[in-house]
């Protein structure tokens, strides 16, 4: 078995849960989760014979859910709670799953959260610690953001396990996504470092479903669908224009979720531009003669970029942001900007640009999404309060599961060029297969509609 995949444990977990659930299948109550239980981390035949072959077994996760002893006596237990990050819909649904589960579950009184990310485990702001109860958190999922705050960029360590230990805090949950994880790996290593008995868990939190291991991440299906509706108005717009280009930029720093599914859900746009497939601007294959085989054709133009895609199109060294993220040039308006000056007075067109991101980010959680973050929130408590640490909980294969930090930090899940989600944006589109060069390998202007 892969120790890559083992959850540390603060200790043995010797106190009976106040849930009462069975052990037996066939008794009609649904019963405790077993620490032996696991999912199979890949469940390719092909992976599975290469293990069996080599005589060992296959990387598994442990299986989420709760357990039939607890590590925490809930009377004593202070429990944490932290947003950082960008906002996402969804955080509001994860707080109240935590508290209620907690508070209903298991019987603990005392939740906290602290105010704007790792920033409130800073003496030196000052921000405040607010109690969280079930009235508290009650009607906080029906609107979007965070109501503890958020904020980008790390805190000393060593500083924020003194504010754990100061307050008595014995668990510690964490709302957010790269940087997050890495500042709470950071945390976890100090609280092991000192040898206390402090949990940590981590909830995933990226709108762009570009967290590895896991299949999707709360907030994707409520961006797809907004943003499904941003590429529906750029659509009316284009189609009911001489020439209409509709240019529709969404949200993806590193992988094409977001910008590929909305497309799907659609099913009118013409071209979408992603992080993981470079494209040209010039040449047979590049952007402009795609446009211009359009316009020679007199048809309108629904184009999708994700924000981080034709990096290398856009000169300059922008730096990092607070949280270590490099700063990415606008290719949406570096693409209407092109677009116009390459083909203004040439042909007679209209381009409309939409950028939806903001409007997306700050929508509470439709409902598929509300649903997953409260399974994600009750997996995180169970976890917690069987004494886990040092990890996230996630969704593999259909089944929530309890991932290391130090394998969710080294980095980011992205669109398979060769996989079917890619294949079915090709056949939706019609778009060419490359829009790069022509390399021998490489059939110059090849699609799966040669007239589109």
């Amino acid at each position: 078995m892969s120790e890559r995949y083992e959850i540390d444990r603060l200790g043995p977990a010797k106190i009976k849960s106040p849930i009462h659930l069975g052990t037996e299948s066939g008794d009609l109550l649904a019963d405790f989760t077993p620490d032996a239980a696991r999912v199979l981390c890949s469940l390719s035949p092909q992976d599975l014979k290469f293990h069996t072959e080599n005589g060992d077994e296959p990387p598994s996760f442990e299986l989420a859910g709760p357990r039939q002893n607890i590590f925490f006596d809930p009377s004593k237990l202070k429990v944490g709670l932290v947003t950082c990050g960008g906002i996402c819909p969804g955080i509001n649904d994860v707080i109240r799953g935590l508290v209620m589960t907690l508070h209903y579950g298991y019987g603990v009184a005392g939740i906290f959260g602290f105010k704007h990310g790792y920033a409130g485990l800073n003496p030196e702001f000052g921000h405040p610690v607010v109690e969280l109860t079930p009235q508290v958190v009650r009607d906080i999922h029906l609107t979007g953001g965070t109501v503890l705050g958020t904020s980008r960029g790390p805190q000393e360590p060593e500083m924020m396990v003194d504010t754990l230990e100061r307050m008595n805090i014995g668990l510690l949950f964490t709302i957010g996504g790269d940087g997050t994880f890495r500042g709470a790996l950071a945390i976890y290593e100090e609280i092991r470092r000192r040898g206390l008995k402090i949990g940590l868990i981590a909830v995933p939190k990226t709108i762009d479903n570009d967290i590895l291991l896991v299949d999707h991440t709360f907030g994707f299906e409520t961006a797809v669908a907004f943003g499904a509706q941003a590429i529906q108005a750029a659509y009316s717009e284009a189609s009911s224009l001489w020439n209409g280009i509709g240019l529709v930029k969404l949200m993806g720093r590193h992988s094409g979720f977001i910008a590929a599914n909305a497309a799907l859900a659609v099913r009118n746009v013409n071209l979408v531009l992603i992080p993981e497939i470079p494209f040209d601007l010039e040449g047979p294959n590049g952007l402009f003669a795609y446009l211009e085989r359009r316009f020679e054709a007199k048809k309108s133009t629904v184009i999708v970029v994700a924000e981080g895609a034709g990096q290398r199109h856009l000169s300059g060294d922008r730096g990092s942001d607070d949280s270590g993220n490099v700063q990415l040039g606008d290719i949406g308006v570096f693409l209407k900007q092109q677009i116009s000056n390459r083909f203004q007075g040439k042909h007679r067109f209209s381009l409309k640009y939409i950028d939806p991101s903001y409007i997306i980010r700050s929508q509470s959680a439709c409902s598929s999404d509300a649903i997953f973050c409260g399974y994600l929130a009750q997996a995180a408590a169970h976890a917690g309060m069987s004494g886990k640490t040092g990890m996230a909980v996630g969704r593999s294969h259909r089944k929530f599961t309890h991932i290391p930090l130090s394998a969710l930090v080294s980095g980011n899940k992205q669109v398979d060029p060769e996989g079917e989600l890619w294949l079915s944006v090709l056949e939706s589109t019609g778009q060419p297969f490359y829009m790069v060069g022509t390399p021998e390998k490489q059939l110059s202007r090849k699609s799966f509609f040669p007239g589109v």
